[in-house]
Formats: structure tokens, sequence, C-alpha cells
């Protein structure tokens, strides 16, 4: 038999299946006798304690892997302090005498059925993380110990309705060769979990607890979305073969970390990082790329219930600069919206949260934030290679507006005495308006980046957080490799710097082409560096220029994707 969800993180696994089955709370209604009311409110305040408690210790045991996934457990911390659900919890235990555990459940499934109903993917599936907080709290509440998956005695793929974060975080990942849910997206907490983990994982799989049985030996296909159930002797065979090339392959590529990017025929190829937090983990990567080729900074925004002052930001910024020396950094000013949303500000709700007021047109509408995270940056520019860049471009007014809030607080800092280092201003162009006109974008900025991601969403008008869009969503599409030949060739016609960040600069299959239309700044995460390293200095420029070209003659994504593949294999 075989099942069929979306591959959320990719490998490939055989093995038995464990089928992991949590003991359900489903509280009864039931109300609290005269006079008992104050013990069950007590008893709340204890489980609420109880579980932040539980959740710190997670938080910390992952900050030791992995510090930015340990906002997860963060996120749970605040959804447990929530200010309305303690009211309203406390109220309906005092006033209504309901039970504490039926008050838990009714309370927060008031807030579920909300959240579900939203409009917006990304704030719909932000009802897991409430659910999460409650099978938590009932837990304590009925006193039973987090088992989670902790105590696996062998290697197994795990199958589950769904996975609380809590159970990702405490597993020991020698033991889980796959994940495999009926829930759960691709941008779910317990995805990115998994991913971090380098676990193969494939979510939504329809009818899998129906269709699994505890033992049963299986095939995962992460790349593909698929399972395989009581596969055949052969199949199973040829997929332990396939398992097996997959990891010499990823060793293989290890061996090319520390080298320098440079292709057969000698050409260097600035290898970039991108990086979202300040912390060791992330800068310990300084050693084997050429720059910093994107520095998220709104990571400093996120998850806080105030905006970062102006200080702060500068010890941020400097602590990268001065890790990285003489190598450029390109600091992103703030990119929020679309996914991303502010937990200290109440921005209005859009319906088309990737089309409306973020990024640049956010910090535009918010000039007070803006002029502030430009006063840091500029400040710090003392201690490094700065490169400030602008995301969300849609116009050549866009970049004047904001060179002409450049140039005030320059004035302003001059004013106050407050020194500021020679710095290079440039933009992403991910916005299909601006790359069709690069050349007058080129004369405007010193240099440019191509934000590959959601330029493919915006060129494709395909959601990419969207799993029903999926199949337009077409970073192979023709189209994509076209405009990135048109903005390289300007660019380099003025003398000006281009790179390319987002998943297909990090893309082996993509590498070749991509070289091929000139450019020679690829910046990605750190997982990828080996990989991309490896794809780079088995290739001349030449065969990178002759893929390229075939590349450009097709009129479909399926077309792009068999040359690359077919070169690549």
């Amino acid at each position: 038999m075989i099942l069929n969800g979306k591959g959320a993180a990719p490998g490939i696994a055989v093995g038995r299946v464990f089928v992991y089955t949590k003991i359900g709370f489903l509280p009864q209604e039931s109300f609290v006798p005269e006079g008992e009311e104050q013990s069950h409110l007590d008893r709340y305040l204890a489980v609420k304690k109880e579980a932040f408690g539980e959740l710190e210790g997670l938080k910390l045991s992952m900050q030791k892997h992995d510090p930015q996934k340990a906002d997860i457990f963060t996120a749970h911390q605040e959804i447990i302090e929530d200010i309305v659900i303690n009211e309203e919890i406390p109220s309906r235990i005092l006033n209504e005498k309901w039970a504490g555990d039926w008050a838990i459940y009714q309370v927060y499934e008031t807030v579920l059925l909300v959240l579900q109903k939203a409009a917006d993917p990304l704030i719909a599936e932000r009802a897991a993380d409430f659910d999460n907080v409650r099978a938590l709290l009932l837990r304590l509440w009925y006193g039973n110990k987090n088992e989670g998956l902790s105590s696996l005695t062998e290697p197994v793929i795990i199958a589950a309705q769904d996975l609380l974060p809590s159970d990702t975080a405490s597993l020991d990942r020698s033991k889980a060769l796959a994940l495999l849910t009926e829930k759960g997206g691709l941008t779910s907490h317990t995805a990115i979990i998994a991913r971090s983990y380098g676990i193969p994982t494939v979510m939504g799989v329809h009818g899998l607890l129906d269709a699994v049985k505890q033992g049963q030996l299986a095939v995962v296909n992460a790349d593909e979305g698929e399972v395989i159930l009581d596969p055949e002797n052969e199949v199973a065979a040829e997929y332990r073969k396939k398992y097996e090339l997959f990891s010499r392959d990823r060793q293989d590529a290890q061996t090319y970390l520390s080298k320098q990017a440079i292709t057969a025929d000698g050409e260097k190829i600035d290898i970039g990082l991108n990086i979202s937090a300040v912390t060791d983990d992330e800068l310990a990567a300084s050693a084997n790329v050429d720059s910093v080729g994107l520095f998220r900074t709104e990571f400093l925004y996120i998850g806080r219930d105030t905006l970062p002052d102006e200080e702060e930001q500068i010890s941020a910024y400097k602590k990268v600069l001065e890790r990285f020396g003489e190598c450029p950094v390109i600091l992103r000013t703030l990119d929020i919206g679309g996914d991303k949303q502010l937990s200290c500000m109440d921005l209005p709700r859009e319906e088309n949260p990737f089309l409306g007021n973020r990024a640049l047109r956010f910090c535009f509408s918010n000039p007070d934030i803006f002029k502030t995270q430009i006063r840091a940056a500029l400040r710090a520019s003392v201690y490094g290679n700065m490169w400030l860049m602008f995301p969300m471009v849609n116009s050549i007014d866009d970049i004047r507006r904001a060179k002409e809030i450049i140039a005030s607080v320059k004035e302003e800092l001059e004013k106050e005495g407050k020194p500021f280092g020679q710095f290079k201003t440039g933009i992403m162009i991910e916005i299909p308006s601006i790359a069709l006109l690069a050349d007058f974008a080129a004369q405007e900025v010193d240099f440019a980046s191509i934000g590959s991601n959601d330029l493919c969403q915006y060129l494709c008008a395909a959601d990419r957080m969207n799993i029903e869009v999926e199949p337009y969503y077409q970073s192979y599409h023709p189209a994509m490799f076209t405009l990135i030949k048109k903005i390289t060739a300007v660019f380099e016609k003025n003398g000006k710097p281009v790179s390319i960040c987002g998943e297909l600069a990090s893309d082996p299959l993509a590498i070749p082409a991509l070289v091929g239309l000139g450019l020679r700044k690829l910046s990605m995460g750190t997982a990828s560096v080996a990989a991309a390293k490896r794809a780079l200095c088995s290739l001349t420029v030449k065969q990178s220029q002759e893929i390229a070209q075939k590349v450009l003659e097709c009129s479909t994504a399926e077309e792009v994707k068999r040359i690359l593949g077919t070169i690549n294999s």
C-alpha cells in the first residue's frame, strides 16, 4: 500500500513502524461543589506554573542544539501566560463554578475555533500551538508524566496523528528513522524541528493511523512525500541501497565544507551565509564562507513584548560585523509582514498579507521604527564591512525614498557627533516590477540580491506558504531564469555586484544554471554550504553557460528540471 503526504524534511528511511498514540484528555462537563471554587483555581495556577517550568526545561535543552528553535517553547510559554485566557479561566471557575479541567478545556476550545476559521493559513496553523498547550495543562492536571518519545530502544519510523514540538524536541534522534503524521503543515513547529534534526518527515498523510500497524515494515521517501507499507523484498532492498547512497553522499559533501568554492576552470564563486540570529552556532560557519549574504534583522523584533532599542540593535549588528571582519555583511532592514508578525504590535489583519503592508512598506508606514534601525545600522557600520539592503522594493520611488531616509539619519548623527562608517546601499529584487526595471535600479544602488523565494511567489502568483497551490509555485519556472539572466546582465554592465539568496541559491541542481547566467555570489543556510561547494567545484564556467542556455530555451518547469537533473545525474 502506498500513502501520500507532504515531504516536510527530506530523506529516505526503511524500517519498522512505531505507532505513537498519546492518552487523550477529554474532560466531561462538570462543576465545582459550593465552597471548593478557590481550591480548583489554586490547582489551575499550580498546574500553569508546572507547565511553564516543563517548557522552560525543554527550551534550555533545545538551546544546546538550536537556539532559534528554542523560541518555539517560548511561544508556548507566552500562550500559558496569555492575559485573556488567564482572565477567562479563573472567571469560569469562580463565577460559573466550572471544574478546573473543564474550564481549561472549554476556554482553549473557544480560542481554537476562532483560529481554525481564520482565512489566513498561518493564523489557522497557530491553533496547533494552543491545542498543544491545552494538552500539556490537562496532562499535568491529571498527574500524568511526559513519556514522550525519549524512551525508544531501537531505530523506528514514528507514525502519529500529530506530534507536539515537545515530542520531537525530547526525541532521541538516533532512534528516529523518519516521522509520519496525519496532521501538520510544512510551516508547523514540528516540521521546523524535524528539518533542524535532519529527520526525514512526511506530514498530512490522510488515513495514516488506520493503515499502519505496530512493527510493520515501511519505506519513507520524504523527497516525494511517499510512504510504502509492507514493501516487496525487492522494493525494500532498493530503498536500503538508496538510503546508503544518500548517507554516503551527505558524508562526501561534508569534505568540501572548508574548501574554497572554485570551479574546475579556476573561477572563484563567493559563498554567503544566511543568518537569522546572533548566536555562536550561527556565527560558527564564518570560517567556511566569504560573507553574510543575508542578515535577517527581524529576529531581533519577533517573539518579544517590546521593540528593540537603538543600543540593543547596535550590539547585535556589531557582534556579526566584528566576527566577519573585512568580509561583507549584508544587513537586510526589517522584513515584517507576510508570514512574520510582531507580538509587540497590534498589526491589522490583512486578507493577503504577502501582498500587503510588509517589509519596506511597513517601514515607510512606521518611520520611527525604521529610523531607529537605520541609526543603529549606520552607527554599527564602524565595526566592519556593512552593506545595507532594503527588501520588498517595488519601484524606483521606493529606492529614492529609502535613500532620503538614510541621508536624513546621516545628518542627524553628524549633528549629534555620533560616528558612522562607509557602507554600500542595495536592494532585494523579489518583485517582478523592479526586476523588469533592473537597468534603472542598477543606477540607483551599489548592489542587489535576488530573493528567489519571493520572486518565484510573485512571478507565479502562488502563495509559497499555501500547500493547496504548491504545484503552481515553480522555482524552476523558465521565467525565473529569464529574469535572473536580465538582472545579472544589467548589474554586471553597470559594474555592480549581484547575488542570489533563497532556496534556489542552495539547490545543487540549479547552481550550474545560476553560474551560467552570470551569478558569482550565492547565499544560503549553513546546512547547504558543503553541498553547494561540491557542485561548484565539479563544473566549469563554460559547462555552466551551456546548461544555462539550454534552460533559457525551455518552455516549462518540467523541461528545466529534466535538463538540470540529467546534467547532474
